[in-house]
């Protein structure tokens, strides 16, 4: 009886003792704020953030930011006239924010890709972190599958796992395939020609330039900067 009693005595005594734990672990545990949560702090913007090249999202689709004006008129308020390009489509359009009005920045993910082949209607790029093969669509490249030649690397951009947009440099050194013949004694302010360059793009020279040259090009605006 004895024994009984003080194995039913101990064995309450564990029951509280866990009692007790399980109450001060809940007590003091701390409630990690949600992804979402997380995720839409970090990643709310307003006008005041806009730069060139921003992506962000407007009615639920990925667009980067071409061009900005922020106006200040006389009467009435404040607003930013912005030029947008849809990732998703391509399409290009304008549209008006209010002063301070808040945007969603997309989250994307930035990836250095290398060209290697086409393989219509896609181009195959072999991704630099993982090495694995990445095919894109060729609309999906745009104008800029002009300055993307073997052994090309890009930038390309990916949102909620497919890839949207692809970055060239800026500027690139490319050569002249083909020009019409270069006149001794032309200045770069005597005039221009077309020249096809190595990488496919076409733009125009000042005369002095020959094929065989190598020329130093801004591929957004499509110039001729000046000889590599």
């Amino acid at each position: 009886m004895r024994c009984s009693a003080l194995l039913t005595r101990l064995i309450a005594i564990s029951l509280a003792l866990s009692a007790v734990e399980a109450f001060v672990s809940n007590s003091f545990k701390l409630t990690p704020k949600s992804s979402a949560t997380r995720h839409n702090a970090l990643s709310m913007l307003d006008t005041s953030d806009f730069k060139n090249g921003l992506t962000i999202e407007v009615d639920g689709a990925p667009v980067k930011i071409i061009d900005f004006l922020h106006v200040k008129p006389g009467k009435g308020s404040a607003f930013v006239r912005s030029k947008l390009k849809n990732l998703l489509t391509g399409n290009t359009n304008e549209k008006t924010f209010r002063a301070g009005e808040s945007v969603q920045e997309a989250i994307v993910e930035k990836a250095e890709l290398q060209f290697t082949y086409e393989a219509d209607p896609n181009m195959a790029f072999m991704n630099m972190n993982t090495f694995e093969e990445e095919l894109i669509p060729i609309s999906m490249v745009g104008d800029n599958v002009d300055w993307i030649m073997e052994g090309s690397t890009v930038n390309c951009l990916k949102w909620n796992d497919q890839w949207i947009d692809v970055e060239v440099p800026k500027t690139l050194n490319l050569k002249v395939v083909e020009t019409d013949p270069g006149v001794k004694g032309n200045t770069a302010q005597g005039g221009s020609k077309p020249a096809k360059l190595e990488s496919g793009a076409t733009v125009n020279v000042p005369l002095f330039i020959s094929e065989g040259d190598e020329i130093r090009v801004d591929t957004i605006d499509r110039k001729y900067l000046g000889k590599a």
